[in-house]
């Protein structure tokens, strides 16, 4: 049976960089936004998937909500997770560098050093409280898409030289995909 395409309602449109939301920090997710969350998140999960990415947060579709979405599709199988008001328990000491990018910042990339593994509490969308502890692929994405709530980017962990190259060839890049 073919793949039926994703409602293209579903769809929202994932800000890039230089949007000012995606510097401002996001506040927490309370008992009256609980709606507004199990609204946005299905819509992000299938936003990510088309792009596609493997994490999006709130701020990069302009939401100022405190809740992010993650599934790195382990066995070519979706397993979304939707984290809300995350924060991070616990770091390791020891650091693991891994290329990054972002959907926000489309085509660009540059290793990032980040800890090896965290342990971060959330909720879920029915307001359970519950804890991950990550390593690899997992801690990595988990603390791009937390920063992302804070209002820091990927590039932000980098030199300003290699910030501004990044900053630049994505501002070419844009302008020539708006010529098209």
């Amino acid at each position: 049976m073919p793949d039926t395409p994703p409602d293209a309602d579903l769809l929202l449109p994932i800000l890039l960089v230089p949007d000012p939301r995606l510097r401002a920090k996001c506040r927490p997710v309370g008992p009256g936004d609980a709606d507004q969350v199990r609204a946005l998140a299905p819509r992000m999960l299938e936003s990510m998937y088309r792009a596609p990415g493997i994490g999006l947060a709130a701020p990069q579709v302009g939401s100022a909500l405190r809740f992010m979405v993650v599934d790195l599709q382990p066995e070519e199988k979706p397993d979304p997770m939707v984290l809300v008001n995350p924060e991070i328990l616990a770091a390791s000491a020891e650091t693991a560098v891994r290329e990054e990018g972002c959907l926000s910042l489309p085509g660009q990339y540059a290793d990032v050093t980040r800890p090896a593994r965290v342990k971060l509490r959330f909720q879920d969308l029915t307001g359970a409280r519950r804890e991950v502890e990550a390593e690899g692929l997992l801690a990595t994405c988990l603390q791009h898409e937390l920063d992302h709530l804070d209002g820091v980017l990927f590039i932000d962990h980098l030199t300003p030289l290699k910030r501004n190259m990044i900053l630049r060839r994505l501002a070419k890049d844009l302008k020539a995909k708006a010529r098209e």
